[in-house]
C-alpha cells in the first residue's frame, strides 16, 4: 500500500499549484487526476479532425504572480503570443469600438468626447479600487474570531491601501463595492457599445445580470487579475491555454511531485475522525496524513467524504452552496477566415450590443430558457499562430451567455436552440460565417459538468457572488481551507479567491497547510 505525506485530489491548475508548493516545502506529494491529462479547464483538445480548441478557458487574465514565478512557468515553456490583447465591442453595422491596452487605456472608434473623457475617469477609479482588492487574492480569507489564524500583517497593508485612497475615494469605494454595474455605467456613460462590453465583463461566468445587486464587485475582481504579469491585462499563451497546463505539469513533476492520471478517487479513508488517505475506483488504497481536495466542495463532502462523517448542519450548508453555471462554450471549425465587418481577428471580439441586451440575455436563464439573442466573447486563436487548424482554416472559440443549467425544454432541445441562436448572432455580425462552418460543438453547463466535473457547470466550483466570497467561500466556517475532517484541506476554485486559470486558491491552501504544520 503506497504512502505519501500529501495526496492532492484533482490535477487542475489549483491542484498542481498546491502540489508544487507542498513538494518544495519538503513533503512527498501525489496528485491523482481522473482525466487522461492533468490541467483541468486549461487543457487543449481536438474537437474535429485537424481542429484544436485552446481549452475551456481561452484567455489568461488571472494567473497568480506567485504561481508564475514560484513554478518558474517561463522556464517550463510558457510564453505569450500577446500580453496586451485588445477588446473589440462589435457593432452589426461595422461601427466597432476598440479598447486597447490594460483595461482599455485607449479607445479607437467613433465615440463622443464626453464618453471618452468619462470612461478614462471611470477606468482610473475602477483600477484604483481593483488595486486595493488585489492583495486579498493572495491571502487566506480573514475571519472575525479568536485565534482564527488571520494574516494580520497583510490585512494591515490592506487597511493602509484603503487609507491611501483619500477620504473622498474611500467613501466612493464603500458606496460602489456592493452596487450593481448597470447603475455605475449608466451614471457615467451613454455609449451602448461601451456599456455592453463593461456589463458583459462584469457578469462573465456568473449567475448575475448587470442589474443584479453586487455585480460591480465581479468587474473589480476581474480587473484585479493579471495577464502575463500585468494588472488588468488580457493575454494569449503561445499554443493556447493548454500551454499553461503543460508548463504547470512540467514544473510540478520536475519538483518531484508524483502525478497519476486516469486515477479516479472513489472515497476518502477516514480513521478516528481524521483523513488517512483515499480509495480509488479500482479498489486501491493510498495513504497520507494530509489529503488536499482541489475538487468542488460539493463533490468533496457529499461524495468523497459522505454525510455520515459530517454534522447535519454542515451538510445542509454545503448542499445549499450555490453552484449554477450560466456560460456555454462554443467551438467552430471554419474553412476560411470570418469577416466581422472589418474587425481585427487578433482582437478579443465581444458581441454585447448594449447593457440592456446583456440583461435580457440573463433574464431568460432565470426561467430555465435559452436567450433569443445571447451575448458572447470570441477568440480566434488560429489568427494569432498556426497549430489550431489546417492551413487556410480557422478555429473560433466563444463563451456564450447566458445558458440555462437546468433547461425546461430538456438538454438536447436547449443545446440545439442555443447553438442556433448563437450562430444567428454570429451571422448578424459576420455575414457569411455560417457557410464557413464545417463542424460546431457547443458545451452547455450540464455538458461542462459531465466533462470537467464542475458541479452545475459553474467554472468557479461555486458561484462568485458577494455572499460566497472571502470568509463566506465556500461556506461560513471553512473559508480558510481547513475542513471539519482533520487532515482534509480544500484547495480548489470553490475556495477563496475563486476560479479562473490562476492557481491562487491552490497556492494559498498550500501556504496555510505549511504554516499549520509548523505550529
Amino acid at each position: 500500500m503506497p504512502s505519501f505525506d500529501v495526496i492532492v485530489i484533482g490535477g487542475g491548475t489549483n491542484g498542481l499549484a498546491a502540489a508544487h508548493r507542498l513538494q518544495t516545502s519538503g513533503r512527498k506529494v501525489l496528485v491523482l487526476e481522473q482525466a487522461g491529462q492533468a490541467g483541468g479547464a486549461a487543457v487543449a483538445r481536438e474537437f474535429a479532425p485537424g481542429f484544436r480548441t485552446p481549452g475551456l478557458a481561452h484567455i489568461a487574465n488571472q494567473i497568480d504572480s506567485r504561481v508564475m514565478s514560484g513554478m518558474d512557468l517561463g522556464r517550463h515553456g510558457l510564453g505569450f503570443v500577446t500580453s496586451g490583447l485588445s477588446s473589440t465591442a462589435l457593432s452589426a453595422t461595422g461601427d466597432h469600438l476598440v479598447l486597447e491596452g490594460s483595461a482599455g487605456a485607449t479607445i479607437r472608434g467613433t465615440i463622443s468626447d464626453a464618453d471618452r473623457k468619462n470612461w478614462l475617469a471611470l477606468r482610473k477609479q475602477l483600477l484604483s479600487f481593483a488595486e486595493v482588492l488585489a492583495p486579498f487574492k493572495q491571502l487566506t480569507a480573514p475571519r472575525i474570531a479568536k485565534r482564527a489564524g488571520n494574516e494580520y500583517g497583510k490585512l494591515a497593508r490592506f487597511g493602509l491601501n484603503l487609507r491611501m485612497l483619500g477620504k473622498a475615494d474611500f467613501r466612493e469605494f464603500l458606496r460602489m463595492i456592493l452596487i450593481n454595474v448597470y447603475d455605475v455605467v449608466n451614471d457615467e456613460l451613454t455609449d451602448k457599445r461601451l456599456k455592453g462590453l463593461l456589463t458583459f465583463d462584469a457578469t462573465l461566468g456568473s449567475w448575475l445580470g448587470p442589474r443584479s445587486p453586487n455585480s460591480l464587485i465581479l468587474l473589480l475582481n476581474r480587473l484585479a487579475g493579471e495577464g502575463a504579469g500585468q494588472r488588468a491585462a488580457l493575454a494569449l499563451p503561445k499554443g493556447g491555454m493548454g500551454a499553461v497546463a503543460d508548463a504547470m505539469v512540467k514544473s510540478a513533476t520536475a519538483s518531484g511531485v508524483n502525478l497519476r492520471t486516469g486515477a479516479t478517487v472513489d472515497s476518502l479513508l477516514i480513521e478516528d475522525d481524521r483523513a488517512a488517505g483515499v480509495r480509488l475506483a479500482n479498489g486501491e488504497e493510498v495513504r497520507a496524513k494530509i489529503v488536499v481536495s482541489a475538487m468542488s466542495p460539493k463533490t468533496t463532502f457529499l461524495k468523497l467524504v459522505g454525510p455520515r462523517h459530517l454534522d447535519a448542519g454542515f451538510v445542509k450548508r454545503i448542499g445549499d452552496q450555490k453552484s449554477r453555471g450560466a456560460a456555454a462554450k462554443l467551438h467552430l471549425a471554419l474553412k476560411g477566415a470570418p469577416d466581422f465587418r472589418g474587425a481585427d481577428l487578433k482582437s478579443r471580439l465581444v458581441i454585447a450590443p448594449s447593457d440592456d441586451q446583456v440583461e435580457l440575455a440573463y433574464n431568460a436563464v432565470k426561467y430555465g430558457e435559452v436567450p433569443k439573442r445571447p451575448v458572447m466573447e470570441i477568440v480566434i486563436p488560429s489568427a494569432h499562430e498556426p497549430g489550431f487548424a489546417p492551413a487556410g482554416h480557422h478555429v473560433l472559440s466563444a463563451v456564450v451567455q447566458f445558458a440555462p443549467h437546468k433547461p425546461k425544454a430538456g438538454a438536447d432541445a436547449a443545446r440545439a436552440e442555443m447553438l442556433e441562436n448563437a450562430l444567428a448572432m454570429l451571422e448578424e455580425h459576420a455575414p457569411g460565417i455560417r457557410a464557413l462552418v464545417t463542424h460546431a460543438e457547443l458545451l452547455m453547463p450540464y455538458d461542462i459538468e459531465a466533462q470537467y466535473g464542475m458541479v452545475g457547470g459553474n467554472w468557479h466550483h461555486g458561484e462568485l457572488s458577494v455572499e460566497q466570497m472571502l470568509f463566506l467561500r465556500p461556506v461560513a466556517g471553512i473559508a480558510q481551507y481547513a475542513t471539519p475532517i482533520e487532515g482534509l484541506w480544500l484547495a480548489g476554485a470553490g475556495c477563496h479567491p475563486g476560479g479562473g486559470i490562476s492557481g491562487a486558491a491552490g497556492w494559498n491552501a498550500a501556504e496555510r497547510i505549511i504554516r499549520e504544520a509548523r505550529a
